[in-house]
């Protein structure tokens, strides 16, 4: 009886053992995703991976050889169609190009949009890559709009994994515009409706780079200004625009764009302060009388009515 005991728990040991390993073997793939779309190719499916390779190079050409290989799983499958091609990539100062064949522009809404969400997500994750730009054959990548997509973050659309990617979402933001003058900052509601591949943030200052709609608000922002990427982390919004911002023909109140952006991202939202970038730099004095090197909280003293 003692010897059977004895063996029980001889037995129950080993299982915990092998258990705890293979919680740990688990734990070490988890955090690394390989992302391709499932069998009706609207929506994301993640696998763990551990990237291989020891430079950057390596890395990279590891994930974009993944995620254009196709499985033999009838789940999900990679998110390239027949002909879509990876010509060439470039790296420089953390953003990745990623240059693609003619083929790319044939691809529908919706196989599109799941392939620059397989790819961004998928790199995303290497140290060292910050933002993905897609190019066509040295062109870069535009919108049915012809506006041009951009950096691109995980961020992004990370919140669409595992539902449809090409779904669209009505949100009502509390925006900030300037007034008639240009002097000072009045709010509007508008009611917005972006495609869930864009983040909320992102969203919410290429409408404010529209304008609003009403004669008794002026735009904050030059019209030419393009969104190159926006990013959360540590309850801060890092907002990376082109040097189109810097225009300031029809700007008489430096804080009016900037805290316009400040404003309308900190309302409404669990985020503390807005670092505004130009082209990927903050040494930046705008106008001469703001400084861009930190981040900014909320200005109320530039509102009306506040």
């Amino acid at each position: 009886m003692k010897m059977k005991k004895i063996y029980k728990i001889l037995l129950l040991i080993a299982v915990c053992i092998i258990a705890v390993s293979g919680c740990k073997k688990e734990d070490k793939v988890s955090g690394t995703r390989i992302y391709y779309t499932d069998s009706e190719g609207v929506s994301l499916v993640e696998k763990g991976t551990r990237i291989k390779g020891k430079t950057k190079k390596a890395q990279i050409n590891y994930v974009l050889g993944k995620v254009q290989k196709n499985t033999d799983n009838i789940n999900y499958r990679s998110a390239f169609v027949k002909g879509v091609k990876i010509k060439n990539w470039s790296l420089h100062s953390k953003n990745l190009t990623v240059d693609f064949n003619r083929a790319y522009q044939k691809l529908s809404v919706t196989e599109e949009i799941v392939l620059r969400a397989s790819v961004v997500q998928s790199l995303g994750q290497i140290d060292g890559v910050d933002t993905v730009l897609f190019t066509i054959e040295g062109e870069p990548l535009e919108d049915q709009n012809g506006q041009e997509i951009g950096y691109m973050q995980p961020s992004d659309f990370v919140q669409n994994t595992g539902s449809s990617l090409h779904a669209y979402q009505n949100e009502t933001f509390l925006l900030y515009y300037g007034n008639k003058k240009g002097t000072r900052l009045v709010k509007e509601k508008v009611n917005v409706r972006y495609s869930s591949s864009v983040s909320r943030e992102k969203a919410l200052v290429e409408q404010l780079i529209k304008g609003p709609d009403s004669d008794n608000e002026s735009a904050v922002l030059p019209e030419g200004t393009k969104v190159l990427s926006v990013s959360v982390k540590d309850h801060i919004c890092y907002v990376n625009l082109d040097a189109g911002f810097l225009d300031t023909t029809n700007v008489i109140n430096p804080e009016v764009p900037v805290y316009a952006i400040v404003n309308s991202i900190v309302d409404g939202s669990a985020i503390s302060r807005v670092q505004i970038l130009i082209d990927g730099k903050t040494d930046i004095t705008y106008m001469g009388k703001i400084n861009l090197e930190k981040p900014l909280s909320r200005n109320p003293n530039i509102v009306e009515g506040e």
